[in-house]
């Protein structure tokens, strides 16, 4: 199961491409509201959220993931249980993938520490020992994948894709949206 984490002020787009991609790939992800089924992203559009923050089972967590937006990142990191989450999966070897000002909130944990990441410009200040990549839309450094910005979310999304269902696999997703 993936888990894609929506807190109040998320960034539509780093939210909605990457959840579109996996649904295409036949990935099972739910999308979890950190403060009520009905999350707002930072240009107002809102989301219905398929589960709320405590209707998670990490049991069977394959993936997290973390849209940017800086009112989302900052309610996730205000969620201490959204915060155990990552934490979780990161500690049982499954993914954390994060994009935008996201992976701020995996550093913070310590987690992108000695490895290959990039995040939105301006925020490698706050991305502690990470390996920052700047120019790449996305990274993928064992089991954290980080991307760029909303620009990126498709090279994120398919980053996705293929970290859970394979090349083959994301290359058909990307031929289906017809990738130039």
């Amino acid at each position: 199961m993936v888990y894609l984490l929506l807190g109040t002020g998320f960034e539509e787009t780093e939210a909605v491409v990457p959840l579109d991609l996996l649904r295409r790939a036949g990935v099972a992800v739910l999308t979890v509201g950190i403060n009520g089924k009905t999350v707002c992203g930072g240009h107002g559009i809102g989301i219905e959220a398929d589960i709320e923050l405590d209707e998670m089972d990490l049991t069977n967590l394959d993936m997290i993931i973390l849209p940017g937006g800086l009112g989302g990142v900052a309610s996730i990191r205000a969620s201490q249980p959204a915060m155990d989450a990552v934490r979780f999966a990161w500690d049982n070897g499954k993914f954390v993938a994060a994009i935008c000002a996201a992976p701020t909130i995996v550093a913070a944990l310590g987690i992108a520490d000695g490895h290959k990441a990039t995040c939105y410009p301006g925020c490698e200040k706050d991305m502690g020992s990470a390996i920052i990549l700047p120019d790449s839309a996305c990274v993928r450094d064992k089991n954290l994948i980080t991307g760029t910005s909303a620009g990126c979310a498709v090279s994120f999304g398919l980053a996705l894709v293929e970290a859970l269902k394979g090349q083959t696999a994301a290359k058909a997703i990307a031929d289906q949206i017809v990738i130039r």
